[in-house]
């Protein structure tokens, strides 16, 4: 599990990147699917998410130590260099020997780094979809990543709506693709 797990948390960075790059001059303040974030505010919250792994999986460090370090602006003059940077730390992170047995302690608690990773990895693939609405691009996301985003995000979505992270699931239309699944659970229609 493991390796799988980490070759899908590498295919959704790739993927978050190759979007990311696409994003041109005039489309950073463009709106997205996320109503409270424009394309550089997405971009920053998803860059923001990479700097906190090293710290947490890495060093063991936790929430109050790390403090609002990653708060604000952590894009500079090169949102694609602070996204590299950022996402090939974060995955160094997970991918370091035993790393992902190890226990994280996140603002909910303690997890196992395992479950951090599939979190985020699912997380990195919505918002994979979000910039790319913004941007107006392709915003097919590959299958096995939506497979992978809808078994981790199904046990907890009604959870994550409650807690404001996403809105509120929308009914899924009947022969609805995996997809469509996927972004109705965590309120996005597709």
């Amino acid at each position: 599990m493991p390796e799988t797990l980490l070759g899908i948390h590498a295919q959704a960075l790739r993927l978050f990147g190759e979007r990311l790059r696409a994003v041109g001059d005039g489309q950073w303040g463009a709106p997205t699917p996320c109503t409270d974030w424009d394309v550089r505010a997405l971009v920053n919250h998803v860059v923001g998410e990479q700097l906190w792994i090293p710290p947490l999986v890495a060093e063991g460090r936790t929430v109050e130590e790390i403090g609002d370090a990653f708060s604000g602006d952590v894009l500079g003059e090169d949102p694609v260099a602070a996204w590299e940077t950022a996402s090939a730390a974060a995955h160094a992170a997970f991918a370091a020997p035993g790393a992902l047995e190890r226990t994280v302690r996140l603002s909910y608690g303690p997890a196992l780094a395992m479950a951090y990773c599939s979190e985020l990895t699912a997380d990195c693939v919505v918002h994979t979809w979000d910039l790319s609405r913004g941007i107006a691009a392709d915003d097919r996301l590959p299958d096995d990543l939506v497979e992978f985003s809808i078994k981790e995000v199904m046990p907890y979505a009604d959870g994550l709506a409650a807690g404001g992270m996403y809105a509120a699931p929308l009914e899924v239309p009947a022969g609805a693709d995996a997809q469509t699944r996927l972004l109705a659970l965590l309120g996005r229609k597709g």
